[in-house]
């Protein structure tokens, strides 16, 4: 169980970080590029959005093949389109404020004005996004182990675990029950730091409270 929670985390942690550097990237072109680049990309992301997420990742997986590394690629594309459409709109109500005015002014290029200026006013709601995606993604590499698209046995993920112990949920429940408990308790921990940071990040829930 403890070895296989090492590599669900690192399935969870490496997917959230290689859809986060892209999809802030896609979101920072299509936020300072609204007419040129930003219509097509995001009319490739409501494509994205229209497919259920693990539809859309069993799919994936289906064409590049089971295993630990298109795994993690397929959790990735699954969970780009939210972080670019939240960029895009974090970059686009940051644009019109004075502090940008003001470094345009002072002349700032392009690649500075992106990723010095705007970029990290808009972390906030990037990182609480991340820590969210977080726990979708040990779901859906779980799911996706479950139906044995995911990480192969004998290799040892929550999924699979779960898929290999559904023959003996009769004469011995605990050996389903407590990978599903598993996932539960650490999905339940990682929403629940999910929302402190959002409370702790939003200045407007802070004059709220």
């Amino acid at each position: 169980m403890i070895q296989g929670s090492r590599l669900s985390l690192l399935i969870g942690l490496s997917s959230v970080v290689i859809s986060l550097i892209p999809g802030i990237f896609l979101g920072l072109l299509a936020g300072f590029f609204p007419r040129i680049l930003g219509p097509s990309i995001m009319r490739l992301m409501d494509v994205m959005l229209a497919l259920p997420s693990l539809l859309l990742a069993v799919a994936i997986v289906a064409i590049l093949g089971p295993g630990l590394i298109n795994t993690v690629i397929a959790i990735a594309i699954v969970s780009l389109p939210s972080y670019v459409r939240l960029t895009r709109a974090a970059v686009m109500g940051e644009l019109n404020r004075d502090y940008v005015t003001a470094a345009r002014l002072a002349g700032a290029g392009l690649p500075r004005l992106m990723f010095v200026t705007v970029l990290p006013n808009c972390m906030a709601p990037l990182i609480v996004q991340a820590t969210l995606s977080f726990s979708s993604a040990i779901l859906d590499a779980a799911a996706l182990g479950f139906l044995g698209l995911g990480v192969q046995p004998p290799t040892p993920e929550w999924g699979t675990m779960l898929a290999s112990a559904r023959d003996y949920i009769e004469r011995a429940w605990w050996v389903v029950s407590l990978p599903g408990l598993t996932i539960l308790l650490s999905v339940l921990a990682i929403n629940l730091m999910g929302d402190g940071l959002r409370d702790a990040l939003d200045p407007k829930l802070k004059n709220a409270a």
